[in-house]
């Protein structure tokens, strides 16, 4: 077998982009296919339903439960706001009184003269899903969200932390091998997104972070520096979800490793402009990457194909470059030296089809096909 499929790690400084942007629930889509978007444009939008306070009223006023529907002050549907008295009794011909008050601001959706209970449903809250890159709407999605479709560069990693986040290019490391410390991140650096080399150390990313920085791309980081920063060791399924005020975007693996001389020559080559990044990965069924975007300055035509000159080739091949993403290469790059035809026994005990790597200081390891990925690009 002279071929075989695998998925791939894109860097590219020209290609075809598609964004599918989701809400989490049914909503209303606010706009139309063929529109230009900005990252910041809200495409479409829904109503989380607030939660359920339940009142005890009844126990509040010390009467009984079927007794609520006359001393009640509110009806079904009825909009309350904080404080506000739901029911009132009278005693002593009127001259005492015993009131039972909303806790929350909201509507009367439930009265039970069973529980003798009043439910208040709180406001709703609004749930915004934005373009997050600029360019055209490609599809609408009725009720759900819509396709965002730009021409541009775009360069993945093999793994990332924080949100999607909009900001512009700033290389800060002179070479690819170099790494980034405290001492490079400066108050200047406030809402860029910064460009290093080989790694960066735990100071820096706290520093960058408090210094309002939007995103770091960088080759590699110390596990220990990841941990310590977020508080807590974090797993490779699914990211991108931290409550952090950065994003990292890790292009080789953890350690100290030389960002690939392809990706940093071509973010280098976007210095200055406006770029999206996503720290969002996830390596299970659905791969999904953390990515570095630059969209052209002005949004595309609609384009059912791929960007011109630009093909998607997950075929291996002998030459074809590729990352290894599982231990114990885990991150390291190659190029395929040969690709076996028969099934080989790994360390599991499993039957796979394995290839040959050659890595680049020369030697030749046998990997599983499956631990690893193509890097694309032109």
């Amino acid at each position: 077998m002279g071929t075989a499929y695998t998925p791939g790690l894109k860097v590219s400084p020209h290609t075809l982009i598609q964004r599918t942007r989701r809400l989490p629930l049914k909503g209303e889509v606010l706009v139309e296919k063929g529109q230009a978007v900005a990252p910041d444009t809200v495409v479409a939008r829904a109503a989380l339903p607030g939660l359920m306070q339940s009142v005890k009223v009844a126990a509040q006023l010390g009467i009984d439960p079927e007794d609520l529907p006359g001393v009640l002050l509110v009806r079904e549907g009825d909009t309350v706001e904080k404080g506000q008295v739901l029911a009132q009794t009278k005693s002593f011909f009127g001259m005492f009184k015993s009131e039972a008050k909303s806790p929350v601001a909201g509507a009367v959706e439930t009265i039970s003269a069973v529980s003798g209970n009043v439910g208040i449903r709180q406001p709703p809250t609004p749930v915004d899903k934005t373009a997050y890159l600029t360019g055209t709407v490609a599809e609408v999605l009725p009720g759900e969200g819509v396709v965002v479709q730009a021409e541009g560069a775009l360069a993945q990693g093999i793994f990332g932390i924080g949100g999607e986040r909009v900001g512009e290019i700033r290389v800060v490391s002179p070479s690819p091998e170099s790494g980034l410390t405290e001492a490079d991140i400066t108050p200047d650096m406030a809402g860029k997104i910064l460009i290093g080399g080989a790694n960066i150390s735990g100071a820096a990313l706290r520093k960058a972070a408090d210094l309002g920085v939007k995103g770091i791309v960088v080759g590699g980081i110390v596990d220990k520096d990841l941990i310590a920063y977020l508080g807590y060791d974090i797993g490779v399924a699914i990211t991108g979800h931290e409550n952090i005020p950065i994003t990292l975007v890790i292009t080789e693996g953890f350690g100290t490793i030389a960002m690939a001389r392809r990706t940093y020559d071509l973010l280098k080559s976007l210095q200055g402009r406006s770029a999206s990044i996503s720290g969002e990965t996830q390596i299970r069924a659905g791969v999904i990457r953390p990515e570095v975007i630059v969209p052209e300055t002005a949004p595309p035509a609609l384009n059912p194909g791929g960007a011109a000159g630009e093909t998607e080739d997950n075929t291996l091949s002998v030459g074809t470059p590729i990352r290894i993403i599982r231990e114990p290469y885990f991150g390291a790059l190659a190029t395929v030296a040969a690709l076996p035809p028969q099934l080989t026994v790994v360390d599991s005990g499993a039957s796979v089809r394995v290839l040959d790597a050659r890595l680049s200081d020369g030697r030749t390891v046998t990997v599983p096909r499956a631990n690893v990925e193509i890097i694309q690009g032109t």
